[in-house]
């Protein structure tokens, strides 16, 4: 996943939502030693055009319901090198949030910790082949 260019922030737009791909890109924050950004989309059933006059479902309702429900639950979070959560999931709606990353401080003691790029990578200490 980029270890190896010694990445220090992590995007990773998706529209997977939930404690699960939260512990998933957790993960990859401690083992990369860097931030995993997580953009989530959020959208509403208003927030896309009206369905097409031809109907292939048993009711509209089916296919359009009202106009608040949601599409996209949302849930971006912001992820230390530690598997800290720094901006926590929201839910709610659409929202802009910060959090402050200290990528001198923190991702050097974070790879220090666990260097999986520089232990593995290492002839001289991993050898699989005689």
């Amino acid at each position: 996943m980029y270890m190896h260019i010694g990445i220090e922030k992590y995007c990773a737009p998706t529209a997977d939502f939930g404690d699960t791909w939260v512990s998933t890109m957790t993960y990859v924050a401690i083992e990369g030693g860097c931030y995993v950004l997580l953009p989530i989309q959020f959208c509403q059933k208003k927030d896309y055009p009206s369905p097409p006059k031809y109907l292939y479902s048993p009711s509209e309702e089916f296919v359009t319901p009202d106009s608040d429900s949601r599409i996209w639950a949302g849930g971006s979070v912001i992820i230390s090198p530690h598997g800290e959560i720094l901006a926590r999931p929201d839910y709610e709606g659409q929202g802009l949030f910060t959090a402050d990353l200290d990528v001198r401080g923190e991702i050097p003691k974070a790879k220090f910790k666990f260097d999986v790029v520089g232990h593995y990578s290492r002839a001289d200490t991993l050898n699989l082949t005689e």
